[in-house]
């Protein structure tokens, strides 16, 4: 009977392993991610809901990854008189990606050259690779609304697409790439976080025009 009943437990454990080997494994491989590119953006352009709307869109793609138990904030700057800096929002640091790789140990880090964000570290809250310059479609373009330094931009000249809310023709969006690469050699081609803004306004198309998909960083703050 013991021998049996055991025979019988173990296919049963196998079956359900068998039955959700994607599941367990994204379970133990993001339960410590701390940093990730969106997967998917709002699919409104750079309409995201806000600042609001960013985080809430970070903490619904964690959770169905199985990353539980933290606050996620969007690395989003806004403008006007109460204007928010993305470097604000994320948290002290460190942080580290679905495979465990540390992208920066602290926000002074990150915004420095010693940073590790690149193509192989920029990756979803899945584990996975976002497409980027040579790839197709290239999805290099990484919403963010800040200057290198993580602050906002002051003056009138938008640069978040109306503080995330805009997904029509007028408006724009500064964008940094994640794999780091541009048309040359200088900085801002280079910057994870700050290299153009976007053209054509702040809609789904705009956004692809220019090397993006309205995909953006997500941090844990806590």
């Amino acid at each position: 009977m013991r021998g049996t009943d055991g025979i019988s437990l173990i296919g049963l454990v196998g079956l359900l392993t068998l039955a959700s080997p994607g599941l367990a494994q994204a379970q133990t491989a993001s339960s410590d991610t701390t940093f990730f590119v969106t997967s998917v953006g709002s699919g409104k352009g750079a309409d995201l809901g806000g600042l609001d709307g960013a985080d809430r869109h970070c903490e619904t793609l964690a959770e169905a990854a199985g990353i539980r138990g933290k606050m996620w904030r969007a690395y989003l700057s806004t403008q006007g008189a109460n204007a928010v800096n993305a470097k604000d929002r994320i948290g002290r640091g460190p942080w580290q990606n679905a495979k465990g790789t540390v992208i920066a140990k602290d926000v002074a880090d990150l915004h420095s050259a010693n940073n590790n964000i690149t193509k192989q570290t920029a990756l979803t809250e899945k584990g996975e690779l976002v497409k980027g310059r040579g790839d197709q479609p290239n999805q290099h373009d990484i919403l963010t609304g800040s200057q290198p330094d993580g602050t906002a931009f002051a003056g009138n000249q938008d640069m978040t697409c109306g503080n995330w809310t805009k997904s029509g023709t007028d408006g724009a969006a500064m964008t940094g790439h994640h794999d780091r690469q541009g048309l040359d050699e200088s900085p801002p081609a280079k910057s994870w976080n700050s290299s153009h803004a976007t053209r054509g306004g702040c809609s789904q198309d705009a956004l692809r025009g220019t090397g993006g998909a309205g995909l953006f960083y997500c941090f844990a703050a806590n």
